[in-house]
């Protein structure tokens, strides 16, 4: 997950950076393609990731006897595995389209980055392909994840509802609470990037919603799971005076 927040945000950012401060502007169209393809192929990692956390609370919260048993370190290891491979195969046929496609009219890209969505409004090729495949992706490696993970937390809810005293339950709540915080604010705003038609795209609305998951969700990321910490909630009590949480 670390790995993942560190690498999608290290393909935009450096380039966002140089064209700030050097106010070097220009990009080949293999670099773009290359940007895109590395940020889609990290971000559909996660989103894969995050589902194979929610299973891991899934298994610890509602089977905690057998959870050494399943969640052993080869699954563990191929799982992870598993994630990463499809990720970057997910994204593949974008990254083809885009070095493929024509490009007419203005080279100015309507964005920070190379981002599809910017990428298919300059595009003169047919678009209809590519966002037949975007959205058969999408259902799969976007919707398929989110179910799997609304499903797990709600065995997860429905289990700590069942636990008699108020600090089970609260140590419960709280094993999962960081993990399913980032979900909501990841799910949410790359799949109403994504999973709309080109002609509603609204780019000023979309550059917006990127700079959540491009700057916002990486930064918060270590802070949320980290909450967890005892020694980082030492840390917090020293320099703020705050009371320590269980």
């Amino acid at each position: 997950m670390s790995v993942a927040d560190i690498c999608f945000s290290s393909v935009t950012m450096p380039w966002i950076i140089n064209s700030i401060l050097l106010d070097n502007q220009v990009i080949s169209i293999t670099a773009c393609s290359l940007q895109m393809y590395g940020f889609m192929a990290f971000t559909s990692s996660e989103f894969l990731l995050l589902s194979a956390m929610a299973y891991d609370r899934y298994i610890a919260i509602c089977d905690p006897l057998h959870y050494l048993l399943i969640m052993n370190k080869r699954f563990c290891t191929g799982f992870a595995a598993g994630c990463w491979f499809l990720g970057f195969a997910d994204t593949f046929p974008h990254a083809w389209y885009t070095l493929r496609a024509c490009y007419c009219g203005s080279n100015k890209l309507n964005h920070f980055f190379c981002d599809l969505t910017a990428l298919l409004k300059m595009s003169c090729s047919e678009t209809h392909d590519i966002e037949r495949i975007t959205y058969v992706e999408g259902a799969f490696l976007g919707f398929g994840p989110f179910v799997l993970t609304v499903t797990s937390y709600a065995f997860i809810i429905n289990t700590i509802l069942k636990i008699q005293s108020t600090e089970g339950r609260a140590k419960a709540f709280s094993t999962c609470s960081s993990h399913l915080l980032i979900v909501v604010i990841f799910y949410g705003t790359t799949l109403s990037m994504y999973m709309r038609p080109t002609s509603t795209f609204s780019l000023e609305v979309n550059k917006m919603i990127t700079l959540v998951y491009v700057m916002i969700i990486p930064l918060i990321n270590p802070v949320v799971y980290s909450l967890r910490n005892r020694e980082l909630k030492k840390a917090l009590k020293m320099v703020f005076q705050l009371p320590i949480m269980n």
